[in-house]
C-alpha cells in the first residue's frame, strides 16, 4: 500500500544532512524513493523545497537537490490548497497543511519534525510515527 504524505522540508533537510542511514527521516525520504510513499505537493512546495535545500549553510549538491525534487514531482500528486481558518506559528507552514486537507479524503498524512508549528492532528506525524504506520500496514 502507498500512502500519500505532505513532506515537510525540515525532513527533507535532516535526512540530507545525517549521517545516519538508520534515522527515521533518511527513512522517509527512502520511502519516497521505494515509493511506500506518494508525495503530495503544489508549485510553492516544490519551490520551498529548492529555496531550502539551495541555502549555502546545507552545502548540498544540485545533483541532491535536484534528484529529490525530481523524484517529488515525478512520482507524486500536484495537489491545490484547501483554504483553511488555520493560524499556524509560522504562516509558510500554511501551505503544507493546506495541500494535505485537499488530499484527506484519500487519508493524506503530514510529516514533520516541527510538530509544535502545527494543529494537533492525528494526520500530522512525526518520522518515527509514519513509519510506524508504514510498518503497520504491511
Amino acid at each position: 500500500m502507498q500512502y500519500p504524505v505532505v513532506i515537510d522540508t525540515n525532513i527533507l533537510v535532516s535526512a540530507l544532512l545525517s549521517k545516519h542511514s538508520d534515522a527515521a527521516t533518511v527513512q522517509v525520504v527512502d520511502a519516497l524513493y521505494d515509493k511506500k510513499i506518494i508525495p503530495v505537493y503544489n508549485e510553492e512546495i516544490l519551490q520551498e523545497y529548492e529555496n531550502v535545500l539551495h541555502r549555502k549553510k546545507f552545502n548540498f549538491s544540485e545533483y541532491v537537490i535536484q534528484t529529490v525534487i525530481h523524484s517529488i514531482r515525478d512520482n507524486g500528486i500536484c495537489a491545490e490548497r484547501l483554504a483553511s481558518n488555520e493560524t499556524l506559528p509560522d504562516p509558510k507552514d500554511l501551505v503544507f497543511y493546506e495541500v494535505c486537507m485537499a488530499k484527506r479524503d484519500e487519508e493524506c498524512m503530514l510529516v514533520t519534525g516541527n510538530m509544535k508549528h502545527f494543529p494537533a492532528k492525528p494526520f500530522i506525524v512525526t518520522p518515527n510515527e509514519l513509519l510506524e504506520i508504514i510498518k503497520d500496514k504491511m
